[in-house]
């Protein structure tokens, strides 16, 4: 086994392509598989699985990579200190719903740990889709919520995925509305309420249930109701339309400015917010580092 090889499943697993990782890695794709399958009949694993419709991490493969971007990343650093060689550039993803003190620690993140070159990935995208890029490794971690209506459905995603979920913290439900809505001073608001305003959700595409909304008390019905995206949409017509949300209350006057406001509602249940990765593998500085920046921007 060689740092090249390493750098080679590390490549392919980014990419998620043996000829886009081909390519920047300046080989032929034959040399290439070629030496993963040589890696992986010395180990003994398979760490790539191949169908038709591509390449995907096996299970032992995640675990393997975990390990892989450890060891690159001490020899990346005995080559900065003692070959003077140029650091090679780090590589983080992490996909999340649509929660901006995810999107406030990636950014101290970046401040913190940048170096001159890096490639980094955060994906606001679907529930079904966090879980899958962390499956296949797209994303090292991903950020999702837990409730006592999702759990099961969730919780079994994650079980068949060999994805661990690590909660952050609990909240109770708020919604999101304009500083300019009737309900802006209100202490709690109740469902009824807020039926003469837009309810705004995100959109979840082919695996829109009940079970993968971003939003607790999926179930009920609303006489207006508005699908969005992005979060950046889904504000604008929180201001536009004195539409409302409903989420975790947590914001960031950094990023959102202070045109939107969390107001408690009136509702029993409680959303538990946390990190998914995979069971065996280990996590990056990069995600370790991450982790520590939710933690901080959740505190302020």
């Amino acid at each position: 086994m060689t740092l090249q090889q390493l750098k080679y499943v590390i490549e392919v697993a980014n990419r998620g392509s043996m000829n886009e990782a081909a390519k920047c890695l300046f080989i032929s794709q034959p040399s290439l598989s070629n030496a993963i399958k040589e890696l992986e009949t010395e180990l003994r694993i398979t760490i790539f699985e191949r169908t038709n419709k591509g390449i995907t991490l096996s299970k032992e493969g995640a675990e393997f990579l975990g390990y892989a971007r450890q060891v690159m990343e001490q020899a990346e650093l005995l080559e900065g200190r003692y070959l003077n060689a140029k650091p090679s550039p780090q590589h983080f993803s992490v996909s999340t719903q649509h929660y901006a003190f995810a999107v406030n620690a990636f950014v101290n993140l970046v401040r913190e740990y940048g170096q001159e070159e890096y490639e980094l990935a955060l994906r606001e995208t679907k529930t079904h889709e966090i879980i899958q890029d962390v499956k296949s490794q797209r994303s090292e971690i991903g950020i999702l919520y837990l409730n006592e209506f999702n759990s099961k459905v969730i919780n079994r995603l994650l079980k068949d995925a060999n994805l661990k979920f690590t909660s952050l913290f609990t909240a109770k439900p708020h919604i999101f509305i304009s500083i300019h809505n009737p309900l802006a001073k209100q202490s709690v608001v109740t469902n009824d309420q807020l039926e003469a305003y837009p309810y705004l959700s995100f959109e979840q595409g082919e695996f829109n249930s009940f079970h993968f909304s971003e939003e607790i008390l999926s179930t009920l019905s609303h006489p207006k109701s508005i699908r969005v995206n992005d979060r950046a949409t889904l504000f604008n017509l929180l201001i536009g339309l004195n539409g409302y949300t409903i989420s975790t209350g947590v914001l960031s006057a950094d990023l959102n400015g202070n045109e939107i406001i969390p107001v408690p509602l009136a509702c029993e249940e409680s959303i538990n917010v946390g990190w998914i990765s995979h069971q065996n593998a280990a996590l990056s500085r990069l995600a370790l580092s991450y982790i520590d920046a939710l933690h901080q921007a959740i505190e302020r």
